[in-house]
């Protein structure tokens, strides 16, 4: 089945004129977005990625280069187009972005209103079904200032949704919301992006917010992607430094620290990887009764990637065959990594 691209990137590059000097906020970048796909950018404050965000829906006017969305050349707009476009594509903001004077109902309803093109009592029924959606059905009289910041985060999922757009665009959409509340939220974009069929293009700085929603995932450092690809393989086999980085801080590890403390452990050290099925096959038992040789778990976890479940551990191995449990563990689809 052919691929369809609902974003493309053709070496798009934004500087910014500050105190008579070009500032590189975007180096040319070149990316597609695939129809009904998630695609997480990270990148700590500065890499470029609230700018590339906002070139999608030109917020942000490009520099250069050329940006179609849905098959349309979205950098040749003029004002009209770039409203009826804006239509296409609904958008999440970090601190909600609410109108405090208006009930949660009328929060939802304004893109619809502004839009003009529905009569009140179909926009009535429309926010009736999109709160339905998110959960807020009996909230809709409400004003902001009585919410939690999760319902505020749904108040605002409901409003991108209201024109039944191509594109969601999430800006750092759970970074306001603590650690439950934030899966909460995830688990709805999750829902969505799956019923709806809906392209979704999120930026974090938390690998945890890639690892539970993303499809795709795009690193960025100080204006450029440094790597990008299907999660799982960025996840697990992070290749930039900057990529490492997020990974270990989602891990909660310091490798150098890791590094020390197995100077004094005897044996080989690997790091395997499991994923899918294999994550909970009980291959370490077998495979030390089959080669003799006796392992101890330096570290590991277990955990999911989307809908897959991946494991991660290192090990140090002594005695033994170990070439063969090397050869057994390969001949099972473990990925491994000797470390020493």
């Amino acid at each position: 089945h052919k691929v369809r691209y609902v974003i493309e990137f053709h070496n798009v590059h934004k500087t910014y004129r500050v105190a008579g000097k070009d500032i590189p906020a975007l180096h040319s970048t070149s990316l597609r977005v695939e129809s009904g796909q998630v695609f997480g950018l990270i990148g700590h404050s500065g890499a470029g990625k609230s700018t590339l965000l906002r070139l999608i829906n030109r917020l942000e006017t490009p520099s250069g280069g050329q940006i179609i969305v849905d098959n349309e050349d979205v950098t040749a707009m003029d004002a009209n187009g770039l409203r009826r476009f804006r239509q296409q594509v609904g958008m999440i903001f970090q601190h909600f972005n609410l109108l405090a004077s208006k009930t949660v109902a009328d929060n939802v309803a304004l893109p619809l209103t502004l839009a003009g093109e529905l009569s009140r009592s179909e926009i009535e029924q429309r926010v009736a079904e999109l709160l339905a959606r998110v959960g807020l059905a009996d909230h809709a009289k409400k004003y902001p200032a009585q919410l939690s910041g999760g319902q505020k985060q749904r108040v605002g999922i409901a409003r991108a949704l209201a024109t039944k757009p191509k594109v969601l665009l999430c800006d750092e959409a759970t970074s306001a919301l603590d650690p439950q509340t934030t899966a909460s939220v995830l688990q709805l974009l999750a829902e969505i992006n799956r019923e709806l069929k809906l392209t979704i293009v999120l930026i974090t700085h938390e690998m945890d917010v890639i690892r539970r929603v993303c499809d795709v995932v795009a690193v960025m450092d100080a204006g450029k992607i440094v790597e990008q690809g299907p999660v799982a393989d960025v996840f697990l086999h992070p290749k930039h430094p900057t990529t490492r980085r997020f990974v270990q801080e989602d891990e909660q590890v310091d490798e150098s620290e890791q590094r020390d403390d197995f100077a004094h452990v005897p044996g080989r050290i690997v790091r395997l990887t499991f994923q899918g099925e294999a994550t909970y096959a009980p291959l370490l038992g077998t495979i030390a009764r089959e080669t003799g040789v006796d392992y101890s778990i330096l570290a590991g976890r277990i955990d999911r990637i989307k809908d897959t479940p991946y494991g991660q551990l290192t090990l140090a191995i002594t005695g033994g065959d170990m070439d063969a449990a090397f050869a057994r563990f390969t001949a099972a689809d473990v990925h491994m990594e000797v470390l020493r």
